[in-house]
């Protein structure tokens, strides 16, 4: 996925003079080609992500489509206020491209794992949230971002991820995705976890439990209309993500049930990273199942909040 997400900065880059790529300490290969032909439009910071983002904003102010990549730790954590004052408060057009999203680098421990990058940028208005399943939607989903108005957050994944989507609807950023029918509870996934609850879904069909599923790629500005029209008609809601249940899509779900009124309400579940630093190493597969982001997990609630447990 992270190389496609660069691949398709390069290939924009020589469609579209506008575009530009400022990077933070990725190494002398990154994006080489667009290095050597396209000097004038590539960066390569050092490693202060306060001045990555400073360069990008002052490039958006000439007129440039900006594109900065580091680790999402760092673009989200270490430089906040740049972020909010520099590029949200002007509504700059800057593409900010989070490596390693989620329990990506479960190895290198806490300080590296982007558990809220959702949930801090989902605060703060002008912001778009985009997190896509595999490196095929993110193809579908890179040149939706070149005349966008406005920053974005780009959340990357591993790389390597199954391919879980499919073209037969072009990607519209702030457009969620319905990925199957079913009348006894939603499913609501962003990122990688559209897999993990795919997967529930053929699990819990065996037991005549039918679920629909709604891809969020987007996760702000939530796609309200299209989840109320999928939420209205099943008794159980079940949201998944790779992100503190606190503030991210669980937390945007809510929101909106709450607001919606639903008479008689919905049973609804977050599942995610809980509300705690996570402590332990490993890889990115172990975590996910050490919290519980998996298909098991998300059968156990649907069939608990059913009363079919």
């Amino acid at each position: 996925m992270r190389q496609t997400c660069l691949d398709q900065v390069y290939d924009l880059a020589r469609k579209d003079k506008r575009v530009a790529f400022v990077g933070s300490d990725l190494g002398a290969d990154t994006l080489w080609k667009f290095r050597d032909e396209m000097p004038e439009r590539y960066y390569m910071e050092g490693v202060c992500e306060a001045i990555l983002v400073g360069m990008s904003a002052g490039l958006a102010l000439e007129g440039h489509v900006v594109y900065a990549c580091t680790i999402g730790t760092f673009i989200t954590r270490r430089c906040f206020e740049q972020v909010a004052v520099d590029l949200c408060l002007h509504n700059l057009n800057v593409r900010l491209i989070g490596n390693g999203g989620g329990l990506v680098y479960a190895p290198l421990g806490p300080t590296h794992l982007a558990i809220e990058d959702l949930s801090i940028f989902r605060a703060l208005p002008n912001m778009t949230i985009v997190a896509v399943a595999d490196a095929e939607e993110m193809k579908r989903m890179m040149p939706a971002t070149l005349d966008h108005a406005g920053p974005i957050y780009i959340r990357l994944g591993k790389g390597g991820d199954p391919v879980v989507t499919d073209d037969r609807f072009p990607f519209r950023i702030g457009q969620a995705f319905p990925m199957r029918v079913g009348q006894d509870a939603l499913l609501v996934s962003t990122g990688i976890t559209l897999k993990v609850v795919r997967d529930a879904a053929v699990r819990l069909a065996t037991d005549g439990i039918e679920c629909a599923i709604l891809h969020m790629p987007t996760i702000k500005p939530f796609d309200r209309e299209r989840f109320l029209d999928l939420a209205a008609p099943v008794p159980v809601v079940v949201s998944v993500e790779e992100n503190t249940i606190v503030g991210g899509l669980g937390g945007a779900v809510a929101e909106v049930i709450a607001e919606a009124g639903f008479t008689p309400g919905k049973n609804f579940r977050r599942i995610g990273i809980p509300d705690v630093f996570p402590d332990h190493y490993g890889s990115q597969a172990n975590l996910m199942d050490h919290y519980r982001i998996n298909s098991d997990e998300v059968v156990a609630q649907v069939r608990t909040l059913l009363h079919r447990g």
